[in-house]
């Protein structure tokens, strides 16, 4: 059974995903978090840094946001973006030039240290689909594996997009109606035709200034958005105002079948037993079944994951005695990304094995536990210091 428990108290909300009673996904919105992530805006290039093939725009928050030229160029793979391009061979002056007027999306929140990354390449999220403008491919979720399901899919949407406009399939999107696929993208196509109609409004103005064009639907939304079509069947709260909003989507998205209850709690975490989970989930060490335990330490750049034999001495075979930590901890460490919501690099450092094969198969194990988690995840392998390399993209972390 899959819950959404939303715990709102001094104008701050907690969220906890439950699944059969245990804490998988746990968010926070604060109204000191001002997340601009998914925020379009109409700025205006402030300087090009040509020798970093890169540019600072001003978007009208406190702190100019940053632009790379691949997040500049058309996506060229449907597979990695613009990751693998040879960008030598562009030259950033050729696209943006100072002064000008620019619609970028926040693609990465500012840090203490760095402000905001923008992109020119938008994406607009819906229930089924997410709509990429000027982009020339449609990416179906790996997690719908079914080849005809996949192929129908495709149809569906190449029939329905405009030429000059990508799409990427969602998982939601598994075994829905072709008409609520169809109204998810026309509902899409009209939300841009109005960004770009103020953004063309906006550019026309004499005294131009950067503007917001288009809020993201703050992580309540998104998380509703995300769920509403999977296997959501209950949502909790002790909000007034958010249970009436909720109510609404419900009924508007014809899935008033999921149960909405409201709480008169103070805190109603309580109720369900998540604080004392939500504690755990903020320590450093977290100890497995077996007597070891890993460690996660978040550093600006990645993640580091070490993993620890800890109490557990195991048998006589050295190598199964590794794996069976290594293996445990596999799968604790899915857990928790999904948990405290971690991306970018992380970098697990298993107890080392000999053999190729038990690495072989932790990887496997590794992948295999991804599949519960909801965000996009890259798993690159072993390197050469036999480091296990693997990519996580945030759901809604405000880091």
């Amino acid at each position: 059974m899959q819950e959404l428990i939303i715990n709102s108290e001094n104008e701050n909300k907690e969220i906890a995903l439950v699944e059969n009673g245990k804490l998988v996904e746990r968010y926070e919105e604060r109204p000191d978090m001002h997340r601009l992530e998914g925020n379009i805006y109409l700025g205006r290039v402030e300087n090009v840094l040509q020798g970093m093939q890169a540019a600072f725009v001003n978007i009208g928050e406190e702190r100019n946001t940053f632009i790379h030229i691949k997040d500049v160029i058309p996506k060229v793979s449907s597979q990695t973006g613009n990751k693998n391009e040879l960008l030598s061979k562009y030259d950033i002056k050729d696209y943006i030039k100072v002064g000008m007027p620019i619609l970028v999306q926040v693609k990465k929140d500012s840090t203490n240290k760095k402000g905001a990354r923008v992109s020119t390449n938008i994406s607009l999220p819906g229930r089924f689909v997410v709509l990429m403008p000027d982009t020339k491919f449609i990416t179906i979720s790996k997690k719908i594996e079914n080849e005809e399901k996949r192929k129908k899919l495709q149809q569906i949407v190449e029939k329905e997009l405009p030429e000059g406009y990508g799409a990427i399939i969602r998982t939601s999107a598994e075994n829905k109606d072709e008409e609520l696929i169809k109204r998810d993208i026309q509902g899409l196509l009209k939300i841009w035709s109005l960004i770009q109609n103020t953004a063309k409004e906006l550019r026309e103005k004499k005294a131009f200034e950067p503007a917001l064009i288009y809020e993201n639907e703050g992580i309540i939304g998104k998380i509703l958005t995300d769920l509403i079509d999977q296997d959501l069947e209950r949502i909790v709260t002790n909000d007034n105002e958010l249970y009436e909003k909720i109510s609404n989507i419900l009924e508007q998205t014809g899935k008033d079948k999921i149960k909405l209850e409201m709480k008169n709690e103070k805190n109603i975490f309580d109720i369900y037993d998540l604080t004392s989970q939500i504690e755990k989930a903020k320590s450093r060490k977290i100890w497995l079944k077996c007597g070891g335990f890993i460690t996660i330490d978040k550093t600006e750049a990645l993640t580091a994951i070490d993993v620890n034999s800890g109490k557990y001495v195991g048998g006589k075979d050295l190598e199964q005695t590794v794996y069976r930590v290594n293996k445990e901890a596999t799968v604790e460490i899915a857990k928790q990304l999904r948990l405290r919501d971690i991306g970018g690099i992380i970098i697990i450092d298993y107890i080392d094995m000999e053999k190729d094969e038990t690495k072989q198969k932790i990887l496997n194990e590794l992948k295999e536990n991804l599949k519960k988690d909801r965000s996009k995840t890259q798993v690159i392998g072993f390197t050469p210091l036999d480091l296990l390399e693997m990519t996580r993209k945030h759901m809604c972390s405000n880091d």
